[in-house]
């Protein structure tokens, strides 16, 4: 079985397929890419089932040694790019592209000037262990293959079935830095727990990205908070990835792929699953503006 060598790796990169959904009745979350649509498209770049894995890096500092000869892709957030050969040589490699790798080739990738998690996938996918039938690991549970270390040696698998796709078309970049990335939300379920006025406090204003988000969800603060007229405790009950979790304070908590399966807040709206994936590429200080389509 051929490998990949982590020489490199900065903290919070870990592999991630399609998650584990059909727990959900036991307090288990599915998980998975938390941009889901980077990491479908590296697959299909390199020929890969869906369900193949892929590294998801934060901000792309990580450093990979091919330990044999190894079809990758990278997409994500963009980041620069550079392919070492055993000899000092390099060649840079363009982003979206399908690239091929000798072996003692590193494969070295910098921080992004947008967004937050690029997406590495080998042809036939990174065989680590799978548990409870994935390969991914959930920072909320702890559950999963543990993130990545320097020094881990990867298997790659099997999990390949096509033709590589050198002309994959990347989705629209996100906006430069201090433009707000637009996300476009489904009112509802429980939008009737907040004065009409919610509509102006989530839309017409900027929403900013606070530093404690991660995996589990982007936080979030603004100048007006939403306001609830239904003041009374909510039951806990089922979230879905995307949601908009109302807290006392007023500021919407957006979850992403390790949230919680139940909640006891209100959920004000629901983000589109395009939407989802761009709020996965924010970074803390990022701008939000919320688009309500329904």
């Amino acid at each position: 079985m051929s490998t990949v060598t982590v020489m490199q790796v900065g903290p919070g990169s870990s592999i991630q397929d399609l998650g584990r959904p059909g727990f959900s009745d036991m307090g288990l979350g599915a998980a998975g890419a938390a941009d889901r649509g980077a990491a479908a498209l590296a697959n299909r770049m390199v020929g890969n089932r869906p369900e193949a894995a892929v590294l998801e890096a934060l901000l792309a500092s990580v450093t990979l040694r091919a330990d044999a000869h190894v079809v990758a892709a990278v997409t994500g957030a963009p980041c620069p790019a550079d392919i070492v050969r055993p000899d000092g040589r390099v060649r840079g490699a363009a982003p979206y592209a399908v690239l091929t790798l000798a072996p003692g080739d590193e494969l070295r990738l910098g921080m992004p000037d947008t967004g937050l998690r690029s997406y590495v996938a080998v042809r036939g996918g990174f065989a680590v262990e799978s548990v409870l039938g994935s390969r991914s690991w959930d920072s909320l549970a702890r559950l999963g293959p543990a993130p990545l270390a320097a020094g881990d040696v990867v298997p790659v698998g099997t999990d390949a079935d096509g033709w590589p796709v050198v002309d994959a078309v990347p989705p629209p970049p996100l906006p430069d830095p201090g433009v707000p990335v637009v996300l476009d939300v489904v009112a509802g379920p429980r939008d009737d727990w907040f004065t009409p006025e919610w509509r102006a406090a989530l839309t017409d204003q900027v929403h900013r990205v606070t530093p404690d988000s991660d995996r589990v969800g982007v936080r979030t603060t603004a100048d007006r908070p939403l306001v609830r007229v239904i003041t009374e405790e909510l039951p806990s009950e089922g979230v879905e990835t995307g949601s908009l979790q109302v807290p006392p304070e007023g500021h919407p908590v957006l979850f992403l792929a390790d949230h919680p399966v139940t909640g006891g807040y209100p959920v004000v709206a629901v983000l589109t699953p395009t939407a989802v994936d761009r709020a996965a590429q924010l970074r803390p200080g990022d701008a939000i503006r919320y688009r309500l389509t329904a």
